[in-house]
């Protein structure tokens, strides 16, 4: 099915500069980005030799939160189909994902929704044909994110507020200038800001909204009470 050279290719170790993390309750979840998946399947199979159909798409729960916003949850079933290169044998993966869009209307949350369960799907399927779609994330013997040849996006170390809530409060907070990168929470009410060399979440609510915060990659500070991240990491 496969030819030498895309063997090769799937069964090399994965490229930990690929690799992205975010927290869930307390614990680290390695994965790897829906456009890089894509990227990945047209370099080793062909843009024309492999394709993902939605074999259904339906809403799990619909609510509104303590700000106001729709809440949706979607679960996709996708099949992804990968053929060799005269097209006459071909391999099929379907698995399930789930999304949850969060917005002020009603169509955007539906939106969100759908196209991150259908996001979802397509990289539980891509999981298995091999370590370059994502399969070495589930070795539970390899630590992505304390290779040495990896340095983002791991926790970042704390930002130097001299160990002193009133001196990070007093440090100078201007709006950061991507603020379109942060759609999400701004759709929420919050607003990100540049101090220093890190962005800080502002607002009201941040507790409510604090899953929507930590996806969107930034962390908490425990001592000085602020959601954070390193401005490299944005950029």
């Amino acid at each position: 099915m496969f030819n030498q050279e895309q063997l090769q290719l799937l069964n090399q170790e994965l490229d930990n500069s690929r690799v992205k993390t975010r927290s869930k309750g307390n614990i680290q979840l390695s994965y790897l980005e829906g456009h890089d998946i894509i990227n990945t399947a047209n370099k080793i199979f062909g843009f024309g030799n492999w394709s993902y159909s939605v074999t259904s798409l339906e809403v799990v729960s619909h609510e509104v939160n303590q700000n106001q916003n729709n809440v949706v949850c979607y679960k996709a079933v996708v099949k992804v189909e990968v053929y060799n290169q005269d097209h006459t044998l071909h391999i099929s993966r379907e698995d399930v994902g789930f999304g949850t869009g969060i917005a002020k209307t009603l169509a955007d949350s539906h939106e969100g929704g759908a196209k991150e369960s259908i996001t979802d799907a397509v990289k539980r399927c891509m999981k298995s044909y091999g370590n370059q779609l994502g399969l070495s994330l589930y070795n539970k013997d390899k630590n992505h994110t304390n290779n040495a040849q990896y340095s983002q996006p791991q926790q970042p170390s704390q930002p130097n507020y001299n160990q002193s809530p009133n001196n990070a409060n007093q440090q100078t907070q201007t709006p950061y200038q991507h603020q379109q990168d942060f759609s999400q929470l701004t759709s929420l009410g919050l607003q990100v800001m540049q101090q220093g060399e890190n962005l800080v979440v502002v607002g009201k609510n941040q507790f409510e909204n604090k899953t929507a915060i930590r996806n969107a990659g930034f962390f908490w500070n425990s001592e000085n009470k602020i959601w954070f991240m390193p401005l490299r990491h944005a950029a």
